[in-house]
């Protein structure tokens, strides 16, 4: 009945996830989707949700002792609750994800020069293996089209960029294909950030590269247009723990005319037992 009440309350179509699977699953669900009902456990309640979502812009409905409560995740956090069984999390706006593969054509995205060939994403997405309950960095993103991809695959996604103008490319190609991805206007503090389970870095600078292997995320992509800076990021995930693997793509497409010259990148990816 709780639930019935929360979806009617919506107003939306929801998704229902059991907070008994675990906290992190159930938040990246929230993050990732506009309308989530999330059913309560011992130890987890709407102070760990309205904890977890700080800085995604969602509001949150708390069924508590047959009534249904309003309130700001903040707020979730510091009010007393007598007996909370299931929480609303609603976004404020309806995510219209579309259906139509993944890997998309390059000239999908919103981008300053190119973005990274679909291709060579399609190899990335393979490594990151974005899905429903996870979380994924896309660190240097540029114009984010990792990260939407991702997050067109059910994963909440993150997006760390420090040059204002492509933060707003990444948030236009964020809503042209249907996605929420926060985006982090800022250098990399992985301190501030809650834990991914998979990393993305789009340019192979060393100094991100170390802070994102850091932070032990299962699996961690790295992308370089740079020959100088292969070994360095290897050596990095390596000291770090991970199984290193990588390929240098020279992809070139087919045109009427021939081929089309390639930009040759090398991919570099660690994964962790």
């Amino acid at each position: 009945m709780t639930v019935e009440k929360l979806r009617e309350a919506a107003g939306r179509p929801v998704e229902v996830v059991d907070a008994a699977d675990g906290l992190r699953p159930a938040l990246n669900v929230c993050r990732a989707r506009s309308a989530v009902i999330v059913k309560l456990t011992d130890g987890i309640g709407p102070a760990e949700i309205g904890a977890g979502l700080a800085g995604w812009r969602r509001t949150l409905t708390v069924s508590d002792s047959d009534e249904l409560i309003p309130v700001d995740p903040r707020d979730a956090v510091t009010r007393r609750w007598t007996s909370p069984d299931a929480v609303l999390c609603l976004a404020d706006n309806e995510f219209l994800r579309s259906n139509d593969g993944w890997a998309l054509p390059d000239d999908e995205f919103a981008s300053r020069s190119h973005v990274l060939a679909a291709e060579v994403r399609a190899f990335v997405l393979a490594r990151l293996a974005p899905r429903p309950g996870v979380l994924v960095w896309d660190v240097l993103a540029g114009s984010g089209a990792v990260g939407v991809e991702c997050a067109r695959l059910g994963a909440a996604v993150l997006a760390v960029e420090p040059d204002p103008v492509q933060c707003v490319r990444i948030i236009a190609n964020a809503a042209a294909h249907g996605v929420d991805v926060r985006v982090e206007e800022a250098e990399l503090d992985t301190a501030a950030l809650p834990r991914p389970d998979a990393v993305f870095v789009g340019r192979g600078q060393l100094a991100e590269v170390k802070a994102c292997a850091a932070v032990n995320a299962r699996r961690l992509v790295v992308a370089t247009e740079s020959v100088a800076e292969i070994v360095p990021a290897r050596d990095a995930l390596v000291a770090a723990g991970y199984e290193v693997e990588g390929v240098h793509w020279t992809a070139s497409r087919l045109l009427d005319t021939g081929f089309a010259p390639a930009v040759p990148v090398t991919l570099l990816w660690g994964t962790k037992k």
